[in-house]
């Protein structure tokens, strides 16, 4: 009998607004995607958007992360429903939809990925979702409700929006895109600025009285810990990329430093 395709747990955490951990696959490779995974993050966040992937790549990182606790998510490339159906149908759990602006783009979201009657998400038998048709009847009764939704919020139309975006049903969570937004705001890739907090705290406040659950990104798991404690559920707080180019530099500047020059 094939496996059940949904654990839950991770999708009732956030609902909870309980905290999870998160890691960034965006090196494209499933290597280090499963180590991620075996190191027991609860989500890890596959990138489409900036990342070098395609859909078998894709495929051969979420299969990195079975047989573990971590629940693969995908930052998808765009707000559209053909990477949506795309994506969900190779296996993702749930979605990071970016540059949602409107209440409009949000709803347009949900849908693209919920069956009928809540949405217009194709169906098929034969995909990896369903176990290769092996598990079709659970995976079509569950898709819809486990399925998580999370949009982006990276604009100023998107800030001024923001309590009708969080009204739209089938949003499960509002990821906040610091340096996107302070850059759309004027301010390249500064989210510091005072102007770009106040936007930030519009977004918090409005999610937060929706009951719907916030993310966010974060330099390391210290920095990590102050979002979680003003309440955000899921914070992206590494990187397969950056952290093994954190690493390079601090090996390399360790050998120049006291090896190299020391001679």
């Amino acid at each position: 009998m094939a496996k059940s395709f949904f654990d839950s747990n991770i999708m009732n955490k956030l609902r909870r607004r309980e905290p999870v951990s998160a890691a960034w696959a965006q090196m494209g490779s499933n290597i280090s995607a499963e180590i991620l995974a075996e190191a027991g993050f609860d989500i890890l966040v596959i990138d489409m958007e900036h990342a070098p992937l395609d859909l078998p790549s894709l495929v051969s990182i979420i299969q990195a992360t079975k047989g573990t606790d971590c629940a693969p998510f995908v930052r998808l490339p765009w707000n559209d429903m053909v990477w949506s159906k795309q994506v969900l149908d190779a296996g993702a759990y749930g979605v990071h939809v970016p540059y949602v602006s409107t209440k409009e783009e949000a709803e347009y979201a949900v849908k693209s990925c919920k069956y009928a009657p809540e949405g217009f998400r194709g169906i098929a038998g034969s995909q990896r979702a369903v176990n290769f048709s092996m598990n079709k009847l659970d995976y079509y009764s569950r898709a819809n409700q486990d399925t998580i939704v999370m949009v982006a919020i990276e604009t100023p139309e998107g800030v001024e929006n923001i309590e009708d975006i969080v009204s739209v049903p089938g949003v499960d969570g509002i990821f906040i895109g610091p340096s996107d937004l302070s850059t759309a705001m004027g301010y390249l890739a500064n989210p510091a600025v005072a102007e770009v907090q106040e936007a930030i705290k519009k977004i918090e406040t409005a999610t937060k009285a929706s009951g719907k659950f916030l993310g966010t990104i974060a330099p390391n798991v210290e920095v990590a810990k102050k979002f979680y404690e003003k309440g955000y559920s899921v914070i992206y707080f590494m990187s397969d990329a950056t952290e093994l180019a954190n690493q390079a530099v601090k090996a390399v500047q360790h050998f120049k430093t006291n090896i190299a020059d020391g001679k």
